[in-house]
């Protein structure tokens, strides 16, 4: 998959105007992603990734492994997207999912090992709501809207 690609499907599930926000959304997911997990974790998951996508969870990260629970990810993404916090959840699991289908499956496994389920609002697992659903393309896009929904908050 190539940058357009990952940029269309992108502006297709999260249902975006344009290949602005697209760009958008991905850079806040994955560079805040990238600021969490440590930096060969970071350059691993972004391997598979399309090139000017790989960028954001390496090389525009200053410091890697920084100490943050999910209610502080969502907002941190929340931020930098310019949305609402369960819009910027949503667009997480959505991205991640996207980024599920195109890594091998040991380094999602490590990404999640470097993400600790907890209790409420630390659970980390919500990140992978859709991966664990079965993925959007398996479930459908209104299937996966539901599974979201749910999970938010």
């Amino acid at each position: 998959m190539d940058f357009d690609e990952f940029t269309g499907t992108v502006q297709h599930r999260l249902q975006l105007p344009g290949t602005g926000e697209s760009v958008r959304a991905t850079r806040a997911v994955l560079t805040t992603l990238g600021r969490r997990i440590p930096e060969g974790n970071a350059a691993d998951l972004a391997a598979s990734l399309p090139m000017e996508v790989r960028w954001y969870p390496t090389g525009a990260v200053d410091e890697h492994g920084e100490r943050f629970d999910w209610q502080e990810y969502v907002a941190r993404v929340a931020e930098i997207e310019g949305v609402d916090p369960p819009k910027a959840a949503y667009h997480a699991q959505v991205i991640v999912d996207l980024v599920a289908e195109l890594v091998p499956p040991s380094d999602l496994q490590q990404l999640r090992d470097q993400l600790p389920p907890g209790e409420d609002d630390e659970n980390w697992q919500k990140l992978f709501t859709i991966v664990d659903a079965g993925g959007w393309t398996e479930r459908g896009e209104s299937d996966a809207e539901t599974v979201v929904d749910e999970s938010d908050g």
